[in-house]
């Protein structure tokens, strides 16, 4: 779905590239997580991505096009929600929706659908400008959806949104993949990219640092380690065993069976934040 080889930006004035040679590729109806701090290149990518930047070099295709190749027929394929809201104020969210989607040449979802699975049906005829900004960010990924994308990008889509409708956002995310639709997240969110990615790429100042899946990434800088926390005779202690050949651990099974009380077992899993910090020598923001 997305191809990047070799691929160099330098923003008109600076002498600085900021992005340094990036590969990398995004597989069909997959999600794939840009992670990186702020200033990373994260942003600059997705725009080049999606036609605003210009002036690169390197190739960079999507749907196996080179991205300057691509008019506005590209627009009707993917579908974009940036990080900052931006909608016509004035209009209500139903309005937004049923104007931005007349814009497109094929189908569409109704609106009012639209609303609802990302939890603003009640809302739907209230005016944007009395909207909080989480609204408004449910209603920026809505109309992202509206034409119905082949691919999606999605700039830090739970920022500023409670558990309950960031659970909701995602679990949107995760049903169109299921759907068909590739899906480009670009977050600092290891959280959300744990949950979410098929693959992710660790960027910082303008170079990619590993790609893998969140899986593989902590199965390789993960501790291998199982860790049990028990109480003695009143006292708490815990002992930590390594996880290849657990099952013929011997002192494991002694402990399991000395006659002290087991309060957990804990495989000691390492976070796609420690990984981050670990390769990259670098915390994100």
């Amino acid at each position: 779905m997305i191809s990047v080889k070799d691929l160099v930006f330098t923003y008109s004035g600076n002498k600085k590239e900021t992005l340094k040679g990036l590969n990398f590729e995004v597989k069909n109806k997959e999600i794939f997580g840009f992670l990186g701090p702020s200033g990373a290149g994260k942003s600059t990518t997705q725009k080049i991505l999606y036609g605003l930047l210009k002036g690169y070099s390197g190739d960079v295709k999507i749907m196996n096009k080179e991205i300057n190749a691509w008019h506005a027929d590209l627009y009707e394929k993917i579908g974009i929600s940036f990080e900052m809201p931006n909608h016509y104020t004035k209009l209500t969210a139903f309005e937004n929706l049923t104007y931005f989607g007349s814009l497109y040449s094929g189908s569409t979802y109704e609106p009012m659908e639209l609303l609802k699975w990302v939890g603003l049906e009640e809302d739907a005829h209230k005016r944007v400008s009395d909207y909080s900004k989480g609204m408004k960010i449910r209603l920026n990924v809505a109309r992202s959806l509206i034409h119905k994308p082949k691919l999606l990008f999605l700039d830090e889509p739970t920022s500023g949104l409670d558990p309950v409708n960031a659970r909701n956002i995602k679990d949107l995310i995760l049903r169109f993949r299921d759907l068909g639709t590739t899906v480009f997240i670009t977050t600092h969110n290891m959280m959300v990219a744990d949950e979410l990615c098929d693959q992710v790429a660790f960027v910082t100042d303008g170079n990619i640092r590993a790609i893998d899946s969140p899986e593989a990434l902590k199965k390789k800088y993960g501790k291998r380690n199982v860790k049990v926390t028990y109480h003695d005779k009143g006292k708490e202690g815990n002992k930590e065993f390594p996880i290849e050949g657990l099952g013929k651990n011997e002192a494991f099974y002694h402990l399991l069976n000395s006659g002290v009380t087991i309060d957990r077992l804990h495989s000691q899993e390492t976070t796609l934040d420690n990984i981050f910090i670990q390769i990259t020598g670098e915390e994100l923001d």
